[in-house]
C-alpha cells in the first residue's frame, strides 16, 4: 500500500517526467529510480511505470498525426514489427527471472542514460541532413531499419528509458530527413510498443494500480505544465539533471 507521503513523491515525480518528456525526452529516467528508492520491487516498478505512462504515449502519437500524412502504411508497416518486439520484451520481461532483472537494469539505466545525454547530437546530425538533403526526402523502408525497429521494440517492452532516442536515430538516418516526421514516427512506433507490452502486464495481473495512477496522473500533468512553459525552460539543464539520476540510481544498484 502507498503511503500518502510515497503518492505525493510519486506524484511529483510524474509530474518532472511530464515536463522531461516534452523538453528532453526520457522522463522514465526520473519516475522509474524514484519507485526503485521508495522499494518497489524493479519488475513491478518497471510494469506499473510501463502502464502510467501509456497515455503519454497515445497523446504524443496523436499529436504528431499531421506530420505523418501520406506515409501511415509504411508508419503501420513499422508500428506493427514495434508491438511485436514490444510483446517480445514484455514476455521476456514477465518470464526471465527477476533477478535477472535486477541484474540487468542497472546497466540499462547507464545505457539509457548515455543515450539521455547524446541525444542533441542525435538531433543536430537528422537536422543537418535535413538541411542538406530535401526536408521531404523520404526513403522506402529496408530490412535494417525494419529489424532495427523490431530490436527497438523489444527493448521498449523490456525496459524502455530513452527508447526514443534510438528510434529518432534510426528514422532520421535510415527512413526520412524531415525532422518532424522523423518525430512523429517515433512517437507512434514508441507507443505501440508501450501500449502492447502495458496490456501484457495487465492482463497477467502484475500491475500496481495505485503506483501507475499516480504515474499517469502526474506525467499528464506535466505533458501539460511542459507544452505551455517547458521550452522556456534550458533543455540541458534538465537533461543533465536526468542523466544524474539514471547514473546515481545505477550506482547504488550496482553496490547492494
Amino acid at each position: 500500500m502507498v503511503s500518502l507521503l510515497d503518492a505525493g513523491i510519486i506524484m511529483v515525480a510524474g509530474v518532472a517526467a511530464g515536463i522531461i518528456n516534452v523538453v528532453a525526452g526520457a522522463g522514465t529516467l526520473i519516475t522509474f529510480p524514484v519507485l526503485l528508492a521508495l522499494g518497489i520491487p524493479p519488475v513491478t516498478a518497471n510494469v506499473s511505470n510501463t502502464v502510467g505512462l501509456v497515455p503519454a504515449s497515445i497523446s504524443g502519437a496523436y499529436g504528431y498525426r499531421r506530420e505523418l500524412q501520406g506515409q501511415w502504411r509504411s508508419v503501420l508497416w513499422m508500428a506493427s514489427l514495434s508491438g511485436i518486439g514490444g510483446l517480445t520484451g514484455g514476455a521476456a520481461l514477465l518470464l526471465l527471472p527477476a533477478e535477472n532483472f535486477s541484474i540487468i537494469v542497472p546497466f540499462l539505466l547507464v545505457i539509457a542514460a548515455v543515450l539521455a545525454a547524446i541525444q542533441p547530437r542525435v538531433a543536430a546530425y537528422v537536422r543537418r541532413r535535413s538541411s542538406a538533403e530535401a526536408a521531404s526526402a523520404t526513403r522506402p523502408l529496408t530490412f535494417g531499419l525494419i529489424l532495427g525497429v523490431f530490436c527497438t521494440g523489444i527493448y521498449g517492452g523490456y525496459f524502455g528509458a530513452a527508447q526514443g532516442v534510438v528510434l529518432l536515430a534510426l528514422l532520421g538516418i535510415m527512413w526520412s530527413t524531415d525532422m518532424n516526421r522523423a518525430n512523429g514516427a517515433k512517437n507512434v512506433l514508441a507507443g505501440v510498443a508501450n501500449v502492447i507490452s502495458a496490456i501484457l502486464f495487465i492482463t497477467m495481473g502484475i500491475v500496481d494500480w495505485p503506483v501507475a495512477i499516480l504515474v499517469g496522473v502526474g506525467s499528464a500533468v506535466g505533458g501539460w505544465i511542459g507544452s505551455r512553459i517547458g521550452r522556456k525552460l534550458p533543455a540541458p539543464i534538465l537533461r543533465a539533471i536526468l542523466v544524474a539520476v539514471a547514473l546515481i540510481a545505477a550506482l547504488v544498484l550496482f553496490v547492494t
